[in-house]
Formats: C-alpha cells, structure tokens, sequence
C-alpha cells in the first residue's frame, strides 16, 4: 500500500493526525527533501528505510514504491503542503495503478493557507474578494495561455502565487498588466510556519525590490489582493440583524 501523504507548509505539528500517525507505521518513506521540513522524519519508526527523492526522477520514485510492495511493505510518499496542489502525484498514481498497486491519499495543510494564517489574513473578506486563485507564473514550465498572470489579474480576486520567487519583476508587471494597481497590498511569505520564516508586506509594484533586499528567490509564496488592506464589509453570518437557519435575526425581513 502506498500512501501520498501532505507534510502541511513546515511546521511540524501542522501535519494531519492522520499523516502523522502513518509515518510512523510506515515501512518506507519517500519525501521531497528540498521542501519538506526534515523534522517530520522524526515520526517515522526505527529502522524505517528513508529516501529523499529531490535528486530522483519520477522512475526511480517509482520503482522503490513497486518493489516495497512486492515485499509487502507501507510506503509513505511524502508532499510537501497538500499533494493536491503542485505534487505531481498524478503521474505517480498512473504508474502505481497500471501495476495493480493500492493507494490512498491524505490531504495536507497547503502553504497558501499557511501564509495567510501567518499574516492573520482572510482571503474571502465581504466586499472585497470571494474568490481566491491558486497559480504560478510562467517560467521553464509552461502554462495555458488562458491562465497566464496578465488573464488571472483581470478578475482582480485574492491570489497567491507559487513557484515565483524568483521572477517577481516580471510577475509584478503582469499584475499591474492585466489590471491590479501598483499600490494593491502583497506579500512575500518565505518558508511560512518554518522556524526561519520571513514576512515581508509591500505592494506589487515594489515586489522586486522587496524580494531583493531581503534576498529572496525560491521557497516563498506570493500574496496578492486587497484583501491585505484594512477595509471590508462586517459578515453578515454573525450580524445580529441577519437570519439564517440556526438562528432568527433582529432585523425586518
């Protein structure tokens, strides 16, 4: 059986219960070791065969995962954040389900929501933004013309940026292209929820200059929105006046 299981965005104690508890049973573990925090190998058990797939190809992932499962082993594939976003699990399932191999996955806290926990942010305040874009810039990996930066911008919605770090001139120009404004709050979040974790607030105009006096270049994630900003509309789910279906408002209806 082979379980791919989300590390959460690098604080230790923020993986799941669960992830956490087949760590520990697991025979193998298999972890991205160029983003997983090292320290959750702490509850794997002794004598629990370790690899770091940063330098290994999809095949040699693979073929570790078949061959413990020929000796009738539990392996642990082990993501960085939640495997569901940028854990390219997908290819590995194919493999797995071509070989009649058991799988399950078990979700993970993402890094997008821990650097909002971080910052104290709310991605969907009323009246400001109730949708939030999960995506990359375009760099050696290619995206869907219809979901590059400058289209995304358009919608002018909560947006957090992954794998971009290290184009933030180029991605703060394709916001400002597509229509956020230079003075729209971002922030740079690098290794949220890590020990060394770094906030920087600034605006998507400044976001180059940002990212380089604090030397940043890889590991963090980009927040963008006016959702950063101090003002929005009080929810009506708690408002006195308002009713719904576990509770009569005061309000005229």
């Amino acid at each position: 059986m082979v379980y791919f299981v989300g590390a959460g965005p690098g604080d230790k104690e923020l993986i799941t219960v669960k992830g956490a508890g087949l760590l520990a049973e697991a025979d193998c573990v298999i972890y991205a070791g160029s983003l997983v925090n090292p320290e959750l190998l702490d509850y794997a058990k002794n004598g629990c065969e370790i690899h770091n797939s940063a330098k290994m190809t999809l095949e040699e992932v693979a073929s570790i995962m078949l061959e413990n499962e020929g000796r009738g082993q539990m392996t642990v594939r082990l993501h960085t954040g939640d495997p569901s976003v940028y854990g390219a699990i997908r290819e590995q399932i194919d493999i797995l389900e071509e070989n009649g191999v058991r799988y399950e996955v078990v979700p993970g806290v993402s890094s997008f929501a821990g650097a909002a926990a971080v910052l104290g942010a709310e991605y969907t305040l009323p009246g400001v933004s109730q949708t939030v874009i999960l995506t990359r810039i375009e760099g050696r990996t290619p995206v869907p013309e219809r979901e590059r930066i400058e289209e995304l911008a358009k919608i002018r919605a909560s947006m957090a940026v992954f794998l971009s770090s290290g184009m933030l001139a180029e991605l703060s120009e394709k916001l400002i292209e597509g229509g956020y404004s230079e003075d729209t709050p971002a922030a740079i979040v690098y290794k949220a929820t890590w020990p060394d974790e770094k906030i920087i607030r600034t605006t998507i105009g400044k976001l180059p200059e940002a990212g380089a006096e604090n030397d940043i270049s890889k590991t963090a994630i980009i927040l963008v929105g006016d959702f950063l900003s101090g003002e929005y509309e009080r929810s009506l789910l708690y408002n006195p006046e308002f009713s719904h279906g576990c509770r009569k408002g005061t309000g005229n209806e």
